[in-house]
């Protein structure tokens, strides 16, 4: 009989097919130091197989333009907050990509989509991104404002998509690439997904940028977001150069 260091060093290093073997092999052992070994990686199968099936519907809309080559995934971030521009992303990721754990970014931590962000750049075909100013929102509303980044961020692209995969949106102006509005698309579409993370991220980025411009609004924190903390500041010491001034009008 093994000790049960050694068995829990061959479960630590065993693949999937490996882990069912050690499973199969030691369900029986009645060591509470097995039992719970055996419990550990049994639930960490399931979670990955759960995984897979859910990759797999993440793909449903990619698979569904199988004839395109290069597909891509928009999606914005940024278009709620007091302070700070929208930011949105074109992401083509290779066909049959697979990232586990990608998702809308709002379900992830920001950990999880820091660590997502590098993966996507590394595996994308080419990545686009847009940016809309504070300013450039007051001066043609927030919804112009969304387009034009999404626009800037497919401008931006290596290659020409055959078709854009958007969040909720149809992008005026483009008219020489196929779109589909896919509604809640950063749950439904891993491209959409994609770009998602890279917005939020690059947004989360800049509005780190400015906290050290304008540390007394909190910026790290809320990221432009109307927080309770975000607005005592903003009716305390007034509006910085990157507040939007259509969105806080009823604050100051």
């Amino acid at each position: 009989m093994k000790p049960i260091r050694e068995v829990q060093k061959a479960f630590e290093s065993a693949d999937p097919g490996a882990l069912k073997t050690l499973i199969e092999d030691y369900q029986s052992d009645q060591r509470a130091g097995i039992k719970k070994l055996v419990e550990k990686y049994r639930k960490k199968l399931e979670v990955q197989a759960a995984e897979e099936i859910r990759m797999e519907g993440m793909l449903t809309y990619e698979r569904a333009h199988a004839q395109s080559e290069y597909i891509c995934g928009i999606d914005e971030a940024g278009r709620g907050p007091l302070a700070g521009p929208v930011v949105a992303a074109a992401v083509i990721l290779p066909k049959e990509t697979k990232i586990p754990y990608l998702n809308d970014s709002k379900q992830l931590t920001a950990r999880r989509r820091e660590l997502l962000y590098d993966e996507i750049m590394e595996k994308a075909v080419s990545v686009g991104v847009g940016v809309a100013s504070a300013a450039r929102i007051d001066e043609i509303n927030i919804l112009q404002a969304t387009y034009e980044a999404m626009a800037e961020a497919v401008s931006k692209l290596s290659v020409k998509p055959d078709i854009l995969l958007n969040d909720a949106v149809i992008i005026p102006g483009i008219d020489d690439i196929p779109q589909e509005k896919i509604i809640k698309g950063d749950a439904k579409s891993l491209s959409i997904a994609a770009a998602s993370v890279i917005a939020k991220v690059t947004r989360d980025r800049m509005m780190q940028a400015y906290h050290q411009m304008y540390p007394e609004y909190g910026f790290d924190k809320h990221k432009g977001y109307g927080t309770a903390e975000h607005i005592t500041a903003l009716q305390s010491i007034g509006p910085s150069p990157i507040h939007r001034k259509t969105f806080i009008r009823n604050f100051t």
